[in-house]
């Protein structure tokens, strides 16, 4: 599982907030839950533009039949803190 902080908004206000990635259920987008959570319990919203890029990276993803996790990190440059300690970030 890979952690990436990404700004979402809260009101009308930016902030940085911590979404986990792992490997998607098919047919389920893979900030789903998360963006849920994140409505129902603060009341904030992952940018539309960010959910669409990590929709269309599952969906390179599942076509080449490589890992999700991995290809976030390739895609967006950077690493953070894995759940397990290892590294791989972004922001």
């Amino acid at each position: 599982m890979k952690k990436f902080t990404i700004p979402c908004d809260f009101g009308g206000a930016k902030a940085p907030f911590n979404i986990y990635i792992g490997e998607p259920a098919d047919g389920k987008h893979p900030l789903q839950h998360q963006a849920s959570w994140l409505s129902r319990e603060r009341g904030g919203t992952i940018p539309s533009e960010v959910m669409d890029s990590f929709q269309k990276l599952a969906d390179i993803a599942r076509e080449n039949n490589v890992s999700f996790e991995e290809l976030c990190v390739y895609a967006l440059g950077t690493t953070s803190e894995s759940s397990s300690g290892d590294s791989a970030t972004s922001s």
